[in-house]
């Protein structure tokens, strides 16, 4: 049988489920303490930061051993993506799209790495080292100190190079005003 064809018969059969006023019994509904294991999402306001903290130095040493073979020392790039360098190219012929040239703010860094890293085993790096991790990757152009340590406090209060580079969806698509 083709993909699209178990496609089509797999939609029809669910449609007549659907049709039929019968909820398929499948699983069962999530309990308050799965949900919360699998909510790790934190806004640029950083108000769900989790406990921990992590040095630029620490930062150096995890990001050696777990993300170093795929972005290269101190996060130049490859054989993945490119994670230093690029500050103030945005605006040049040759754009470099990096963690400190793009990204807005540190929280949603912190929470990408969490997240998505390292690629072969994603979630696996504690708090800790994912604090320390960006730390070190932030150190690296200079956006905060060699000897910062970063942490639910601090980490909300460090301001990236394109921190004004990008408007929000209500400023973009908000009806222009006599008085704007």
């Amino acid at each position: 049988m083709s993909t699209l064809r178990a496609l089509v018969v797999a939609a029809a059969l669910i449609g007549g489920a659907a049709s039929a006023a019968e909820t398929p019994h499948l699983g069962r509904p999530a309990t308050p303490a799965e949900i919360q294991a699998v909510d790790i999402s934190v806004p640029p306001d950083g108000s769900t930061l989790p406990k921990g903290s992590g040095t630029v130095a620490q930062g150096a040493v995890v990001f050696a051993q777990q993300c170093q073979v795929c972005h290269n020392a101190a996060g130049a790039g490859g054989p993945n993506d490119r994670l230093t360098g690029g500050v103030g190219s945005l605006t040049t012929d040759k754009p470099i799209k990096t963690v400190a040239s793009f990204w807005p703010y540190a929280t949603t860094v912190f929470d990408y790495v969490r997240r998505a890293m390292p690629w072969p085993a994603p979630q696996s790096l504690s708090n800790d080292d994912v604090y320390a991790v960006v730390a070190y990757l932030l150190s690296v152009d200079g956006i905060v100190p060699a000897n910062a340590r970063l942490d639910a406090k601090t980490l909300p209060l460090v301001k990236m190079p394109n921190r004004e580079g990008f408007q929000s969806w209500a400023d973009r698509y908000r009806p222009k005003t006599a008085s704007r």
